[in-house]
């Protein structure tokens, strides 16, 4: 099946899954894998680094004009440069989590950012994980997944990849993050996370990477089908 032109909208809480399933999807697929999650993070590390709490919403909007984010793809994967330099796994740690969460709740934040990943949306053939994709930045989408699972088994996911990375996080730190994550992002005024009306709910506890990835290959081409 041709899925070029299809755009899929893959939300969900922090430490579903949400990055992995949608790099395997789109690797799967051909389509563009577009982390618009990535974004915030990078935003968030900005003002880590430059020492602005995570709760300073003046100082945060202040600095936004100095933050320069690139994207390039590179064997189809996105790279994301802050200021010209790349920000790898300085991303993934549980502070970017927290400072991610943080800015994301800031209007000013999001319309930063919202342009850059509109303009993605508008040329189709991607796969984009984040928590407001299917309400906000591509409610057209065609494909719509808001994927998640119990905290226990989120925090398990996330403990193991940061222990693999060789980050030492204790499993209860995990936990707790990913609760107060939630708290967060289903509370904020500014695009809270919660599933479009027109989403499939995907729990995933208990599939893996692959498994999840062919669910929502087998969700396209059911739509595809559906047209032919």
């Amino acid at each position: 099946m041709n899925f070029s032109k299809l755009r899929v909208a893959l939300d969900g809480p922090s430490g579903a899954g949400k990055s992995t399933v949608a790099k395997a999807v789109a690797a799967k697929t051909g389509l563009i894998y577009v982390d618009t999650g990535s974004l915030y993070r990078t935003v968030g590390l900005y003002m880590a680094q430059h020492g602005i709490d995570a709760y300073d919403t003046e100082k945060i909007i202040a600095a936004l004009p100095k933050v320069d984010i690139k994207l390039t793809y590179e064997d189809g994967q996105q790279c994301v440069s802050l200021c010209g330099e790349q920000v790898g796994d300085k991303i993934r740690t549980e502070q970017a989590s927290y400072y991610a969460s943080a800015v994301s709740k800031i209007p000013e934040v999001r319309a930063f950012l919202f342009e850059m990943q509109r303009s993605l949306a508008r040329e189709g053939g991607c796969i984009m994980d984040g928590r407001d994709i299917g309400t906000v930045i591509m409610p057209d989408a065609e494909i719509k997944v808001f994927m998640t699972a119990t905290a226990e088994e989120r925090a398990r996911r996330r403990h193991k990849e940061q222990r693999e990375k060789g980050i030492e996080v204790s499993f209860e730190e995990v936990l707790e993050s990913i609760i107060a994550r939630d708290k967060q992002d289903s509370e904020r005024e500014a695009a809270p996370l919660k599933p479009a009306d027109d989403a499939i709910e995907f729990v995933n506890d208990g599939y893996t990477v692959e498994t999840s990835a062919d669910y929502i290959i087998g969700l396209m081409k059911e739509y595809l089908g559906a047209k032919v």
